[in-house]
């Protein structure tokens, strides 16, 4: 062979293997991921990475992930799930009603899965056992557990009587967490304060906080929450306002209480949903799936510089203890 023409060979050798490579990376599923929060921080991601290794995915090289991250700007997210499907992929995944919502008014084809409060009552879907579009997933059931926010509230604080509550008008999944609560607060005598948490508002609700005495605070489960419980764990401990959360993260970042779903644990259940539609199964035949298992966290080192004393009854039925 001349030397001209093995030089040639190899050059086109060259070509040939990225593009067997990109033939190949094309071939895998690609699933789109959307967040409204930061990586570093993001609990529902690790969930549903852990749910498709369980599941026998290799990421990279039998399955490509594409993650987006509107580090906390909500008015992002609709650009992040359009580069998602501009890329072509075969699911997108959406933690909470708002981002699924914005998802499904960018596509009807693109199979959803989706982790949310009140999938039938937001009309995300039809019926639970027969979802009858795009999307399926799971239910939290937030609307039902968040009776229980107040009451546990009030046990760790006896003396409590006003209290303050973080919710987002805008997210239809937690109007009913906010009837749950005006009820319970009636029954235990609480003088409730709705103030609005839309992301642009929560700083000037948690400055309005400042100048009126409450002896509580409720934080919603709205996705657009959870990036902020840093500033908003920091702001309770300088107000020494006992704060029970709806996520169960918060506690390990320094909050009293949390009683929620383990969206970890959602999460890697969740995967089942992709795995079955990337092999063939139609979102609109897959029963929305309700989570039953409810975790109650408590931080015995905040009750500790709130100067609280927990009773054994509150600590014999929490699933964690932080001392």
């Amino acid at each position: 062979m001349k030397r001209r023409d093995f030089i040639a060979l190899l050059g086109g050798a060259a070509v040939a293997w990225p593009l067997a490579a990109r033939a190949q990376q094309s071939a895998m599923p690609v699933i789109g991921y959307v967040w409204i929060g930061a990586r570093n921080t993001d609990v529902s991601n690790a969930g549903l990475r852990q749910g498709l290794v369980d599941r026998g995915y290799i990421f990279g090289r039998n399955l490509m992930l594409e993650e987006r991250y509107a580090e906390g700007n909500a008015d992002r997210v609709p650009a992040l799930i359009a580069e998602l499907l501009d890329l072509g992929v075969d699911v997108l995944v959406t933690p909470g009603t708002p981002i699924t919502r914005a998802a499904r008014r960018a596509t009807s084809t693109v199979p959803i899965v989706c982790v949310t409060g009140n999938p039938v009552g937001t009309g995300l879907v039809t019926s639970l056992s027969r979802p009858g579009g795009n999307i399926t997933g799971l239910s939290l059931l937030s609307g039902d557990y968040s009776a229980k926010w107040l009451e546990l509230l009030k046990e760790a604080v006896p003396k409590l009587h006003r209290v303050a509550v973080l919710w987002n008008p805008d997210n239809p999944g937690t109007s009913l967490q906010l009837e749950h609560m005006r009820e319970t607060a009636r029954i235990l005598g609480l003088d409730l304060t709705i103030l609005l948490a839309r992301p642009a508002e929560v700083e000037a609700s948690l400055t309005a906080m400042t100048t009126t005495s409450f002896d509580g605070l409720v934080v919603t489960d709205d996705p657009f929450l959870e990036p902020l419980i840093p500033r908003i764990v920091t702001f309770a401990a300088q107000r020494r306002l006992p704060t029970l959360y709806a996520f169960n993260t918060s506690v390990r970042q320094g909050g009293l209480m949390s009683y929620s779903a383990n969206f970890f644990a959602l999460w890697r259940r969740a995967a089942d949903y992709v795995d079955r539609i990337l092999k063939g199964a139609r979102p609109a035949d897959l029963p929305i799936e309700q989570a039953t298992e409810v975790v109650l966290n408590i931080n015995l080192k905040t009750a500790n510089a709130l100067g609280l004393s927990i009773p054994p009854t509150l600590l014999a039925i929490a699933d964690e203890v932080i001392e």
